[in-house]
């Protein structure tokens, strides 16, 4: 395997900002800290509308692409096909979006929307629990998804059809940046994006450590302890960096295989010994209600009462999307050569809406029948610790101690094929052109394994990981003008070979 040369003009300065960074939010927290969540709370009152209409104007703009007569262009040669079966693909654009988030917040989520539910709706009612799930099943859903899609595809029309060789979102952006692209412009674009994963990836370790962690002090019947969470990231770093190094193919296409595997089996497990017909039946009836009221869930800002429910969740959630899709961009770009737009698109928006689903389905059906049955013993819990009700649930299940031991191995394994998908697309960001065939080389990707374990244990040292979670949400501003330069893009890019095509 061919590997290319680091970009000087980016490796560095994303080094230095990352740590200069990381280390300033980390030293002034407890100033920074109040000053970037009034400016979040501001981006997400003022510019809710924003996020609205264009997540779900992405979404038009995507069924268009799929039924249009753009939908039949290859990522790629007219003869080239998949690298990847449909399972390895889908498990790993599922995997590195998705990381230890969707384990988390399938369980907690539910149980929030339960207590304070959206439209005015009494907490802790019948009512409020039809919405619980419905929510999580909208905002895990095709309008999440949608928002990975895109740049996804323009990616990979850049890199496999224009053969451009740069795995970057400013190459992606070249149909209306032109020769800027290569210029400041364009670096200022690959840097913020670096930025946005590394918060990205902050938000996956502020939720997977403690999660895992908890779990395992319960079965050790220990006190989850600061050492047992830099031992935690620790184990990570060995797994995601062993997975980077050996690179896509062979580490972290395997990786994700088995993550699948894993991610079904509990899943299926919890279905069956589980209340399996209140599952069933509650989440058939949460799809519903969510489909019935998805244009009512799209645009819902509450500009009336002013309940704030929207901005906290939808509009948070999309920011926060926005803010890592140029990662997730540009890796299920990288994984797609062969595949047809329409193919691409249908299955990013399947394959993502399912998995989530599912855990949804499963996971925040199993708690909510808990929380009903227990009289509020979950939200009870949910006010002193969020970790601790991942313990709960688990506790309650058939087998217990087996099922903890299976959930903590698969949090492990979760977090690490995002870690390593992340590794390898930050190499490829920083490095100067990639042909096909080749990858980043082995100790650029092992390096940025090191630097992101490096910061994650200095920011569980301190407490800073929401500080700089909250920061990358920030970089979602500009990215909404990089989502209409990427639209934008692509269309000019379509128009220019369709005429080619004719003359």
């Amino acid at each position: 395997m061919k590997h290319s040369k680091i970009d000087h003009s980016i490796f560095w300065p994303a080094i230095i900002l990352t740590v200069v960074i990381t280390i300033t939010l980390s030293i002034f927290q407890s100033s920074a800290e109040p000053i970037l969540t009034s400016i979040l709370n501001d981006l997400t009152f003022r510019l809710d509308w924003v996020f609205e209409l264009l997540t779900i104007g992405l979404f038009i703009l995507l069924i268009w692409l799929i039924f249009g007569r753009f939908g039949k262009v290859r990522m790629g040669d007219a003869d080239d096909r998949p690298e990847f079966s449909r399972f390895s693909w889908g498990g790993m654009l599922f995997c590195a979006s998705m990381g230890t988030s969707i384990m988390f917040w399938s369980i907690v989520e539910p149980l929030y929307y339960y207590t304070g539910p959206p439209f005015g709706i009494e907490g802790e009612t019948e009512e409020a629990a039809e919405w619980s799930v419905a929510y999580g099943l909208f905002h895990w859903g095709i309008s999440a998804w949608a928002l990975y899609a895109l740049p996804a595809v323009v990616i990979a029309y850049s890199f496999f059809v224009r053969k451009d060789p740069s795995l970057k979102i400013s190459a992606a952006c070249r149909g209306i940046l032109g020769n800027k692209a290569d210029g400041w412009l364009g670096k200022v674009i690959d840097i913020l994006v670096i930025w946005s994963m590394i918060g990205g990836l902050s938000t996956s370790l502020g939720l997977g450590v403690p999660m895992v962690s908890n779990v395992m002090a319960d079965l050790l019947e220990i006190e989850p302890t600061l050492p047992l969470n830099i031992i935690i990231i620790v184990i990570w770093t060995i797994i995601f960096s062993a997975s980077a190094y050996m690179g896509l193919y062979k580490g972290i296409r395997k990786l994700s295989d088995w993550n699948i595997y894993l991610a079904i089996m509990i899943a299926l497990f919890v279905l069956i010994t589980g209340p399996t017909l209140f599952i069933l039946t509650y989440f058939t009836d949460s799809l519903g209600l969510m489909m019935n009221n998805f244009l009512r869930m799209s645009l819902y800002t509450d500009s009336i009462n002013e309940g704030g429910f929207p901005q906290a969740w939808t509009v948070f959630y999309w920011a926060w999307f926005a803010a890592t899709a140029p990662f997730i961009g540009l890796f299920i770009a990288r994984i797609s050569k062969g595949r047809t737009m329409r193919e691409m698109i249908t299955n990013i928006l399947l394959w993502g809406s399912l998995g989530s689903y599912l855990y949804f389905a499963v996971f925040g059906g199993y708690a909510i029948d808990l929380e009903l049955s227990s009289k509020g013993a979950l939200s009870s819990v949910l006010a002193e610790s969020e970790p601790q009700v991942i313990v709960e649930v688990l506790h309650s299940m058939p087998l217990s101690t087996l099922v903890m031991i299976f959930f903590m191995v698969l949090g492990f394994i979760f977090l690490a094929t995002s870690l390593d998908s992340a590794t390898y697309i930050i190499a490829g960001i920083a490095t100067t052109d990639i042909q096909a065939g080749e990858e980043p080389a082995r100790w650029h990707r092992l390096l940025w394994g090191i630097v992101l374990s490096a910061l994650a244990i200095s920011l569980t040292i301190v407490g800073g990981l929401d500080v700089v979670q909250t920061s990358s949400v920030l970089v979602s501003v500009p990215v909404l003008i990089m989502y209409i330069l990427l639209a934008a893009s692509l269309i000019r890019w379509l128009h220019e070979s369709e005429r080619t095509v004719k003359d």
